[in-house]
């Protein structure tokens, strides 16, 4: 058995948690915050048996996907010039990282 900790942009969210409930996964939700422009994301914690693993990625990456977004990025109060504007850049976020652990038991009380 393995635990699989996906972490996923929160616009991905409702969508992943539909198709993984649909296909029997029990899911707990966890709200949390990180990544490159901190913003809020969903880490699901999934436990799964190791033959529906493939099954369970495939799932993931059918509902969560990159996007392409406009940031500006900060310039530090000492290295700021006069006149200086700092034009937008674009970045990829969203898509969804995955953590999967063995799992040596588990206890349903």
């Amino acid at each position: 058995m393995k635990l699989v900790l996906a972490i996923v942009q929160d616009a991905d969210t409702p969508g992943l948690m539909r198709s993984l409930s649909e296909q029997g996964y029990e899911v707990t939700k966890l709200a949390s915050t990180g990544g490159f422009l901190r913003e809020g994301n969903t880490t699901l914690m999934i436990g799964v048996q190791d033959d529906r693993l493939p099954h369970l990625k495939t799932l993931v990456a059918q509902n969560c996907r990159s996007r392409s977004r406009l940031v500006t990025p900060s310039v530090p109060m000492g290295e700021q010039g006069e006149g200086l504007v700092a034009d937008p850049v674009e970045v990829p976020v969203g898509g969804a990282v995955m953590f999967v652990v063995n799992v040596d038991e588990f206890v349903r009380v």
